[in-house]
């Protein structure tokens, strides 16, 4: 799938499930003049907020993608087409956004080279690249028998403050900072790790205090005070969703591709399942896999080349992590962290 696939198609297919986490999980921010809520506890925002979701039926708003991940990277796309830097999703681009009431959602960035469609219909999520005419689409597994969701109405504070108790063991959580984010009176939570050697800063989400929308996502790296990515409304609007809106209906001859947990539906990346392992502990750890190459396998073109030792390997560098990759004996290896290159090779070097 690697060696088959281009390279901006991979990394647009990453890109995707992080915007589709950062559709799920906020709509958008952007300061504007509208009103700002009064101080309050984080606990008891969360409680007062959580009190009317039940009046959202459906968010509508259009959108800013900012995406600075792969800045400086270098990184060549072959053959004829825009590269990574004119796809949306790898680029940043401006878009729509729909969530029903359901959780349903649709997420349209646009670009003068073609448009990017994420999908989630409670079972399947579709990135629909149309520039390529080329639809990924992933199914997760089911959930186990057995699990149970239960809903008591909304939590007392008592509850939520056990709950953000626990969450502070592993993170640092500010304070419910007001604010106006879209136009529409929130409250911004500041999330920061309390390990340090990671290039993750923290990350920043914002929420209607008068529903608990979730309104802005953003996520931070230790190299600068601007996001790395972040998810932003021009304007954002309560109300029930049309259904034909999650609709995707490409044209005749689009190409359909089932992505699963272990390679590409008819692909030779199917076999068996890798084996990960893990150096270091907490944030800064970095992780290892082994999965078994196709025949064809060997550099995944456009990455940068690294020697280690006597093994040439693939590099990208992020503003969030390093991924080293290579192939050897019909393995591929891949070795990523939320590190610098130098701390990463040395885990690929020893592979």
């Amino acid at each position: 799938m690697l060696r088959r696939a281009r390279l901006s198609t991979l990394l647009a297919a990453l890109a995707g499930a992080l915007a589709a986490i950062a559709a799920l999980a906020a709509i958008a921010g952007a300061v504007g003049s509208g009103p700002v809520p009064p101080q309050k506890k984080l606990a008891v925002a969360i409680h007062d907020a959580l009190a009317g979701a039940g009046s959202v039926q459906g968010v509508t708003a259009n959108v800013a993608w900012t995406n600075r991940l792969l800045e400086g990277a270098s990184i060549e796309e072959e053959g004829q087409g825009g590269g990574p830097a004119s796809n949306p999703l790898l680029a940043g681009a401006q878009g729509r956004i729909w969530i029903d009431a359901h959780g349903d959602f649709r997420l349209e960035l646009q670009s003068q080279e073609g448009d990017e469609e994420l999908y989630w219909d409670g079972t399947t999520l579709s990135l629909y690249d149309v520039a390529s005419a080329t639809i990924y689409r992933y199914t997760p597994p089911p959930a186990k028998e057995g699990v149970r969701h239960h809903s008591s109405g909304v939590p007392a504070v008592k509850q939520i403050e056990a709950a953000l108790a626990r969450v502070e063991h592993g993170v640092a959580l500010s304070g419910a900072e007001p604010a106006d984010v879209a136009g529409r009176p929130a409250y911004t939570v500041r999330i920061s790790p309390r390990e340090s050697g990671s290039l993750l800063a923290g990350a920043e989400l914002s929420f209607d205090a008068e529903n608990g929308t979730p309104l802005r996502a953003a996520v931070y790296a230790t190299s600068g005070s601007e996001p790395v990515m972040e998810l932003a409304a021009q304007s954002v609007s309560y109300g029930p969703v049309a259904a034909s809106v999650f609709t995707l209906s490409p044209p005749s001859g689009t190409k359909i591709v089932d992505v699963r947990a272990h390679g590409v539906h008819g692909g030779r990346a199917r076999g068996a399942r890798p084996r990960v392992s893990l150096h270091g502990k907490g944030i800064a750890a970095i992780v290892s896999a082994e999965v078994r190459a196709g025949h064809s396998e060997g550099a995944v073109s456009g990455l940068p080349s690294v020697t280690l030792g006597t093994q040439q390997a693939q590099e990208l560098k992020t503003a969030l992590g390093t991924i080293v990759t290579f192939v050897r004996g019909g393995v591929r290896y891949i070795a990523a962290g939320s590190d610098v290159p130098a701390k990463v090779e040395a885990v690929a070097r020893g592979l």
